[in-house]
């Protein structure tokens, strides 16, 4: 019986973030991210300075590299289960953008 609810439990928490293949990837925040996120969620009524929707702010380098040490940052671009889906009323972001915003942050989020 306490197998059966450890597993109900289990599957009801957050799914882990994917890992991604970035050997060949070295994106930073200047040249890669910045767009991505100007253009994706630092946007007025989102997470741009006036706005701050949940607190979360991403327009610039050290607002955005903090945030991406939150599982939440990667969990919400990948639409993984347990996290608010991201950008919100929107389709999720390409699998190129996903693909360099978690090589960016596998590599610590250089500027």
């Amino acid at each position: 019986m306490l197998c059966i609810a450890s597993v109900t439990l289990l599957s009801c928490g957050k799914e882990d973030v994917d890992m991604a293949k970035c050997s060949a990837i070295e994106p930073t925040y200047t040249v890669d991210i910045k767009p991505i996120l100007d253009n994706s969620c630092a946007l007025s009524g989102c997470h741009d300075m006036a706005s701050a929707e949940k607190g979360i702010v991403l327009s610039t380098y050290a607002l955005a590299a903090g945030e991406s040490k939150n599982d939440r940052f990667l969990g919400s671009i990948q639409h993984k289960r347990g996290y608010k889906m991201m950008p919100e009323e929107a389709p999720q972001l390409s699998n190129d953008k996903v693909q360099l915003l978690t090589c960016w942050v596998q590599s610590g989020s250089p500027e």
